[in-house]
């Protein structure tokens, strides 16, 4: 094998091969599955080293379902998780928890998602000790570099998580996201929690830490000004399904979609002399567990066809490093 094709296999650190995520719906007096929540719904991507991909879409699209089942906290009902070369899809035991220390999760609520029993210094340097017989005594240098880089003084590491502010808080979820010096941190929402003021802080500092600990990040957010801040690239989900994907400059300023330009159609213009033809979706999403046949974004597309009622679209690409699941391309 030649060294450029060599090369070429390792550029996509994570790559998504048709993955499914479906909830079982139970019914009947025995509980039998009698349907599914397709919450994820046969979605491929990928993500070079070094690069951030940005999810956006409504709430309910199943861009947190995609980011925890990457992280295997949930399994995947079908399809592919290529991390680092290897499918992880089907790792159990051990080798589960050994990938694990190279994807970590910034989680979205930054109350709940830190024990109150801990201190500071115990939260940051438990995942190291769960792969290591390192002591918390001989952790604690390390730790307090930790807090150091993510914005917090020393004796934070003596203090408990109430005694934070929500942006504080978050920062010491970060820091125990880079204890293990992971590859992927998946960031679900990481900001959305978060005062204004506080949400620049929080994102710059991740922008950061990204160039300083080589990291790669999958950015899950709702909000399209906070996704472009942060993205190379960004996935457009709706309903369980990418609709569309490609560099951030494309998807703001030539977006293909229907959805999408809606949703970039929304976003509030700064200078008050520029309007904005603002694009409004009439009726409401359909549930997961009983999408429509063909386009799932037909029932509200003032676009739509016969055709997109009847045959779903396949993720196209119709410009370069630009695709789209639509019937108008």
């Amino acid at each position: 094998m030649s060294e450029t094709i060599v090369k070429q296999e390792k550029e996509n650190l994570l790559e998504i091969i048709d993955l499914k995520t479906y909830y079982p719906i139970k019914g009947g007096f025995f509980r039998h599955t009698v349907g599914y929540v397709k919450a994820v719904d046969n979605i491929s991507f990928a993500i070079k080293n070094g690069e951030t991909l940005g999810l956006v879409g409504e709430s309910g699209c199943g861009k947190s379902t995609t980011g925890r089942t990457i992280l295997r906290l949930l399994d995947a009902t079908d399809g592919k998780i290529i991390f680092d070369g290897e499918d992880i899809t089907k790792l159990r035991g051990k080798s589960l928890r050994e990938i694990r220390k190279d994807i970590q999760m910034v989680f979205q609520d930054p109350y709940a998602s830190l024990n109150p029993m801990q201190m500071v210094g115990s939260i940051v340097a438990e995942p190291i000790m769960n792969f290591s017989n390192k002591s918390l005594k001989s952790l604690q240098g390390e730790v307090m570099e930790l807090l150091k880089k993510v914005g917090l003084p020393e004796d934070a590491f003596y203090k408990y998580a109430h005694e934070f502010s929500g942006g504080q808080r978050q920062r010491i979820g970060i820091a125990r996201a880079l204890a293990l010096r992971p590859k992927l941190i998946i960031a679900d929402e990481p900001v959305s929690a978060l005062d204004v003021s506080v949400q620049s802080q929080v994102l710059n500092l991740l922008k950061e830490l990204q160039d300083e600990f080589d990291l790669t990040f999958l950015f899950i957010a709702h909000d399209l000004s906070v996704v472009k801040h942060m993205s190379d690239r960004i996935g457009v989900m709706y309903l369980g399904n990418i609709v569309e994907i490609a560099d951030k400059e494309h998807i703001y300023d030539e977006p293909l979609h229907p959805y999408t330009q809606a949703l970039i159609s929304a976003i509030p213009v700064p200078d008050p002399r520029k309007k904005n033809q603002r694009i409004v979706l009439e009726g409401d999403i359909p549930s997961p567990a009983n999408p429509p046949k063909g386009c799932p974004f037909h029932p509200r597309c003032p676009k739509a066809m016969v055709e997109c009622s009847l045959t779903k679209p396949a993720l196209k690409e119709v410009k370069q490093g630009h695709r789209v699941a639509c019937h108008l391309y």
